[in-house]
C-alpha cells in the first residue's frame, strides 16, 4: 500500500488463543487493522492438532473469501496479518501468516517490524542448504524458530529471538501454544486483550473495541507471553536487554485516532501536539484547517490553544482509496488533485493555517497551499505537529533513503519557498518529547527525525546504511 503521501503503514497483527469463533474474530480485527496494510491479509488457525490458513492479495475482503473464512470455522485459536511489504516484493508468498509444515510441527507466523540482520542470517542459512520460499525477511525468523535444537519450545523460541536483530511484533501459532513477543526495544507496538475468557493480542486497542474485547495492558519489550491449555498464561522476558524505544510516528501518524497506548488515547495525544505547535508557531490567522484524516486531531488541538476557528477546509474524497505511487510525477500531482478539494466558501480571502502531520515527498503539501491560494486564501501558513523527517527508517515505516525525503535535501526555509507557503513551522523535538511524555511514553524512537538509530543496523538496505556511515550520521 504506496499512499501518495509517501509515508506506509507497516503491518497489522492480531492472535486470539481458545476461542469457539478464533476465526471469524480474527477477521473482524483485521478489519480494524487495514489501515496498517492493504497488499495482503491472511489468517492461520488451530484445531489443536494441525494448522490450516487462508490468505489473499489486496485488501480483507478481496484476500479471504466468505467461502475461505467459512472453512476456518470451528478452530479455537487463530492469528491473522494485514501486510504492507516493507522487505520483500508484493506477491502471494509473501503474505502473512506464513504457514509451515516440518517433522516437529506446524509452525504458524505473522511479523511487524523489519529485520535488520535478516540478510546476513539468510545468507548463513542458505550456506548450510536451507531453502526459503519467500523473500520475506520473516521467514529468517521461522528458519531460528524450526532449526533450535532445545527440548523445549520456548527455549528455542528464546534462542531464536535473541538471534535476530531489528523492530518486530510477533504472534507464534503451533497446535499446542500461541506466543505473542515485541522486539527489546519495543519499536512496534502489541497489546493484550481478553474477549469472552479468551486471551487476544494486536497491533492496536481498536482491534479489541471491534470485537469487544478489554484491552488490559501494553506488551513491553523483550516480554515473550504463551497462551496455551485452557487460557493458561505464561509470562516470561527473552532477553535482560531492555530499552523504550516505541516508534514515534505510531503516535504521530500511523495508529487509528481510537487506539490506545500506555492507556492513554492517540486522539488526546494528537491533539496535545497540534497544542504544542501552537505555542512554537505563534502565527495570527483567520481559520485553522486540518488535512484528513491524521491531522484533524492536531488541528482541533492547535484551535483550542490559539482561539482561532477551527474549520473543515479541505474535504477528502473517500471513494478513490489509498494509491500506489507511480513514478512520473505528473501522475502522481494528479492523484492528489483527486484526493483532497478546498472548499471555496469557507477560505476564499482568508488567511489560513494548515496543519499536517508531516512533509515526506512534498508533493501533496505543495499542491495543499496552491489548491488553497488558488480558492482565494489571502495566506497560507504551514505547520507540521512532528519535526522534519530527514532520516530512513529501517524498522519497519517504508521510507528507505535520504533521497526520498524533502527535510533531508532542503532547508525549513527553502521546503517553505518549494510549497509555496507563506511560513512554514515544523514541531521540534523536544516539543515532541514533551507531549509523548505527559500521555505515558518511557521512550521514543525518533530516528527519522534525529538519526539516532536505537538498534544496529547491520545490513537492510545497506548502499544507504554506507552512505550514512561515510558521513559520520
Amino acid at each position: 500500500m504506496y499512499d501518495i503521501r509517501g509515508l506506509n503503514e507497516e503491518c497489522g497483527v492480531f492472535g486470539i488463543w481458545n476461542h469457539p469463533y478464533a476465526a471469524h474474530l480474527t477477521y473482524l480485527a483485521l478489519h480494524s487493522l487495514q489501515h496498517r496494510g492493504q497488499e495482503g491479509a491472511g489468517i492461520v488457525c488451530s484445531n489443536g492438532k494441525q494448522l490450516f490458513g487462508a490468505r489473499g492479495m489486496g485488501l480483507l475482503t478481496e484476500a479471504i473469501s466468505d467461502e475461505q473464512l467459512k472453512s476456518l470455522e470451528g478452530y479455537q485459536s487463530a492469528i491473522g496479518h494485514v501486510r504492507y511489504a516493507t522487505t520483500g516484493a508484493s506477491e502471494i508468498s509473501n503474505v502473512q501468516p506464513f504457514l509451515f509444515k516440518h517433522s516437529k510441527g506446524d509452525l504458524g507466523l505473522a511479523h511487524n517490524g523489519n529485520l535488520t540482520n535478516a540478510h546476513q542470517i539468510r545468507r548463513a542459512i542458505e550456506s548450510e542448504g536451507g531453502i526459503f520460499q519467500t523473500t520475506s525477511d520473516s521467514e529468517v525468523l521461522a528458519h531460528l524458530l524450526i532449526k533450535g535444537k532445545a527440548k523445549s519450545i520456548k527455549a528455542n523460541q528464546k534462542a531464536a529471538l535473541n538471534q535476530v536483530k531489528g523492530a518486530f511484533s510477533c504472534v507464534i501459532l503451533n497446535e499446542q501454544q500461541l506466543t505473542a513477543t515485541r522486539d527489546n526495544c519495543g519499536v512496534r507496538p502489541l497489546m493484550l486483550g481478553k474477549v469472552d475468557g479468551a486471551y487476544c493480542v494486536a497491533s492496536e486497542t481498536c482491534a479489541f473495541t471491534a470485537i469487544g474485547a478489554e484491552y488490559i495492558r501494553d506488551i513491553e519489550p523483550g516480554e515473550l507471553i504463551t497462551f496455551s491449555g485452557d487460557n493458561d498464561v505464561d509470562y516470561d522476558t527473552y532477553t535482560p536487554d531492555i530499552h523504550q524505544h516505541m516508534c514515534a510516528m505510531e503516535y504521530i501518524y500511523f495508529a487509528r485516532p481510537d487506539s490506545e497506548f500506555q492507556k492513554h488515547s492517540i486522539y488526546q495525544v494528537r491533539k496535545a501536539l497540534g497544542r504544542q505547535l501552537a505555542k512554537e508557531m505563534g502565527v495570527e490567522a483567520d481559520i485553522v484547517i486540518g488535512v484528513p484524516d491524521s491531522s484533524l486531531q492536531a488541528a482541533k488541538g492547535f484551535s483550542e490553544e490559539t482561539g482561532i476557528p477551527n474549520e473543515q477546509g479541505l474535504l477528502k474524497n473517500r471513494y478513490i482509496g489509498r494509491t500506489f505511487i507511480t513514478p512520473d510525477q505528473s501522475v502522481r500531482e494528479r492523484q492528489v488533485r483527486m484526493k483532497h478539494s478546498p472548499i471555496r466558501d469557507v477560505i476564499e480571502g482568508k488567511s489560513v493555517v494548515v496543519i499536517d502531520d508531516s512533509i515526506v515527498r512534498g508533493t501533496t503539501s505543495k499542491y495543499i497551499v496552491k489548491a488553497l491560494k488558488s480558492a482565494g486564501a489571502r495566506e497560507v501558513h504551514m505547520g507540521i505537529s512532528s519535526p522534519p523527517l530527514k532520516n530512513p527508517c529501517y524498522y519497519g515505516i517504508d521510507v528507505s533513503t535520504h533521497a526520498e525525503l524533502m527535510a533531508a535535501q532542503h532547508s525549513v526555509e527553502t521546503i517553505r519557498d518549494m510549497i509555496g507557503a507563506d511560513t512554514l513551522t515544523y514541531l521540534s523535538v523536544e516539543g515532541m518529547h514533551d507531549v509523548f511524555k505527559q500521555y505515558g511514553s518511557k521512550g521514543e524512537c525518533n530516528a527519522c527525525f534525529t538519526g539516532n538509530y536505537p538498534i544496529e543496523i547491520v545490513d537492510h538496505l545497506l548502499p544507504e546504511v554506507k552512505e550514512m556511515k561515510r558521513r559520520g550520521v
